[in-house]
């Protein structure tokens, strides 16, 4: 294709797009609440795994050391966890940190802690958090079995739910993804199809004085591209609105911090990630559904005719 060719359907495409204003704004708004339903689902689902990933890090295992332990086994054995697979930190717990923080929250019963004297009948111990907790079973297997510990204590239950949790909106959130993305392309293949139908007058002329197909479609692909780039800019900018707006919402409520709001992506570290799929995702959609919505009405009147 000659550049001044280039030119002239590319000049083409943006003319279409104010000639057929009424369509072009038709398929810009269906583009537009399609990227805002698949968009907003995703963000959601991302933001549940990171709401649950802040609960996570606020599981604990204690690891219980034998009575009998070194200061030096016990420095070696900080070591040995820490090296170990999926143990993401360890901090050592003294039985004397123990001791006091035990008297601190049963003040009220100073008379057992003075009958004790100095006797200390707690043990040194290692607080560690893990990685994955889906692994947990494993990494507490490996733990319990190293050599100077007494016990584990860890809380099970919890993490068999929080497990349960991360799967069951897993599968929720990629069903409700799949099922709007379905929908999405039927709507705007049937609104892309209705508006190539409209023109079928001018396509027929362009077939009369012998344009070639691509010749005829090229222009559609810029208009197509043309709506879906300003579908997706107008579904970043409400995007970024309605989510700070609700984020802020949500903060006002300080229980919400307890469930791990504080680990709610900030849009302002995702904006652009966010931009760029909108208006990448817009553009070839709108494009590539303008020229397949030509391509079907070219043969079926080349089989017509």
């Amino acid at each position: 294709m000659k550049l001044s060719s280039f030119r002239y359907l590319v000049g083409q495409g943006f003319d279409n797009v104010w000639k057929n204003r009424v369509m072009a704004f038709a398929s810009f708004c269906v583009l537009l609440v399609s990227l805002l339903l698949v968009g907003i689902a995703v963000l959601f689902y991302v933001n549940i795994n990171a709401i649950i990933g802040g609960i996570e890090d606020k599981n604990e295992v204690i690891v219980y050391l034998s009575e009998l332990i070194t200061d030096e086994r016990i420095s070696a054995l900080g070591d040995e966890l820490l090296a170990t697979d999926n143990i993401a930190s360890v901090q050592l717990y003294t039985k004397e940190e123990a001791f006091e923080d035990l008297k601190a929250d049963m003040s009220d019963q100073a008379i057992v802690f003075e009958s004790l004297g100095d006797d200390n009948p707690l043990l040194d111990a290692y607080r560690i958090r893990v990685s994955d907790i889906s692994r947990m079973d494993e990494t507490l297997s490996i733990t319990r079995n190293m050599a100077d510990v007494d016990s584990v204590r860890s809380p099970d239950t919890f993490v068999e739910l929080l497990t349960e949790v991360r799967r069951v909106v897993t599968i929720v959130a990629v069903a409700i993804i799949i099922a709007l993305l379905i929908v999405s392309m039927v709507i705007i293949s049937n609104t892309t199809r209705a508006s190539v139908f409209s023109r079928r007058r001018e396509i027929s002329i362009m077939q009369s004085v012998g344009a070639t197909k691509s010749f005829i479609r090229f222009p559609f692909f810029i208009e197509g591209m043309i709506n879906g780039f300003m579908a997706g800019v107008f579904a970043t900018i409400l995007t970024w609105f309605a989510y700070d707006s609700l984020v802020d919402l949500l903060g006002r409520f300080d229980v919400l911090g307890t469930i791990g709001l504080g680990n709610v992506i900030p849009f302002s570290s995702i904006y652009l990630l966010v931009m760029v799929s909108y208006i990448v995702t817009g553009s070839l959609i709108g494009a590539f559904g303008s020229v397949l919505s030509t391509r079907v009405h070219l043969r079926y009147r080349a089989a017509n005719m």
